[in-house]
């Protein structure tokens, strides 16, 4: 098979490979950017495998850097782009389930196709478009099917997080996985726990993030990956609700685990712990929180302004693309509409500043002037009294004289 035309991505690489090829090496497109570009999809990477040896690449080209050259990978700087040039290579035994424990560069292209994950994933096509199909990748693509190459127990015993690899194209893809494949996922699921949670948090939330998110959990389930997934293995009966969610895609991360969240039924005060386990950033942890907030207040009833003011329109507006996963109807619109109309969206529009107020009340510096200031935010945002400062001045004053009172 040849393709017609080539997208303008692998047009500029193959000037990369023309070079390599006038020093008597061989070198091809592989990997995802090959799968991707048969399936009609737009490629972000373009991946290069050659026979020449990391030092010959280094001779060939003037500007590389050394990004993972013990396992035959070099970055060619050509112009204003950058490939990732990798040098056909086997592989030994996998001590942990992830990692070879070394490699050796090989001539050969077939040999360096062998050791990958998937048929569809091992496809290789020179620079003029002609596609290397050693593994019967290409049928495989035409039916939307996920299959190892070679023995699939060898292929996931050597790197265990292939198989969430596997539920992720599933998901990704809508394709259906392989029966044997699908076995050996079953099979050799407990590998998992050999696996960083940060290489599989990844995994996963692709899996989250595809156009057919039940197909990859539903295997995610039925092949028990699901145990070795921090705070998983005893929630099944949430994991199961949450697969019957329906089937829309799930636009950002964020929105991906607080349906997650709710569907476990984890609390509010539990949140932060559940999330630290799947080792998320702080930022996003925050972030999840707040969305389970606005989720848990959105799907109660309308917005409040409070609730708009705390979240941002940002973060709002994110919660109304979720919560039609309850039959409930997204009104971006009007939620766009309601933060407009808001006396201030930020605290620091506010015309008063805690300086202003202790030169005004006669009180030393204290929690009271926290509260306060809480106090004058929420009755702007409520309507209670004007942004003025005047008029904060008195409410103030008023505030402060009922506190003192009682």
């Amino acid at each position: 098979m040849k393709l017609e035309q080539l997208p303008q991505e692998f047009v500029k690489a193959s000037v990369v490979i023309e070079e390599i090829e006038k020093h008597g090496f061989e070198a091809y497109f592989v990997g995802g950017s090959v799968r991707d570009t048969l399936l009609g999809k737009k490629s972000h990477d373009v991946d290069i495998a050659t026979s020449a040896y990391p030092e010959e690449i280094k001779h060939i080209f003037k500007r590389t850097v050394d990004v993972g050259i013990d396992h035959g990978t070099v970055l060619v700087l050509h112009e204003e782009d950058q490939y990732e040039i990798t040098t056909f290579r086997t592989e030994s035994t996998y001590q942990d389930y992830r990692r070879p424990d070394h490699v050796t560069f090989v001539r050969s292209l077939e040999e360096d196709l062998k050791r990958r994950d998937f048929t569809i994933n091992a496809l290789a096509m020179d620079k003029e478009g002609t596609i290397i199909d050693l593994f019967h990748g290409l049928d495989d693509l035409q039916k939307g099917v996920i299959r190892a190459v070679g023995d699939p127990k060898e292929r996931f015993h050597e790197d265990a997080l292939r198989m969430m690899r596997g539920l992720r194209f599933a998901s990704q893809l809508d394709f259906e996985i392989e029966k044997e494949t699908l076995g050996a996922i079953y099979l050799f699921h407990s590998l998992l726990a050999k696996i960083s949670v940060e290489r599989i948090a990844i995994e996963f939330i692709k899996m989250l993030l595809g156009k057919n998110r039940q197909k990859g959990l539903t295997s995610f389930i039925e092949t028990e990956c699901y145990q070795s997934c921090p705070g998983l293995k005893e929630r099944l009966t949430g994991l199961l609700a949450f697969s019957e969610l329906p089937n829309r895609r799930i636009e950002e991360e964020g929105q991906a685990w607080t349906l997650l969240l709710k569907e476990l039924n984890i609390a509010s005060s539990d949140t932060r712990d559940f999330l630290k386990c799947w080792k998320l950033s702080n930022h996003l942890i925050h972030e999840v929180a707040e969305l389970s907030f606005g989720l848990k207040q959105r799907l109660a009833g309308e917005w409040q302004a409070q609730e708009l003011f705390r979240l941002g329109l940002e973060q709002s507006l994110s919660v109304e693309k979720i919560v039609p996963f309850y039959g409930q109807k997204a009104d971006c619109e009007g939620t766009e509409r309601k933060f407009s109309e808001l006396p201030i969206t930020e605290r620091k529009q506010l015309r008063i500043t805690g300086n202003d107020l202790l030169a005004e009340i006669d009180r030393q510096p204290g929690k009271w002037l926290g509260e306060l200031i809480d106090r004058l935010e929420a009755a702007v945002i409520n309507r209670e009294v004007a942004n003025d400062r005047e008029q904060l001045l008195a409410f103030s004053r008023d505030f402060v004289k009922v506190e003192d009172e009682s």
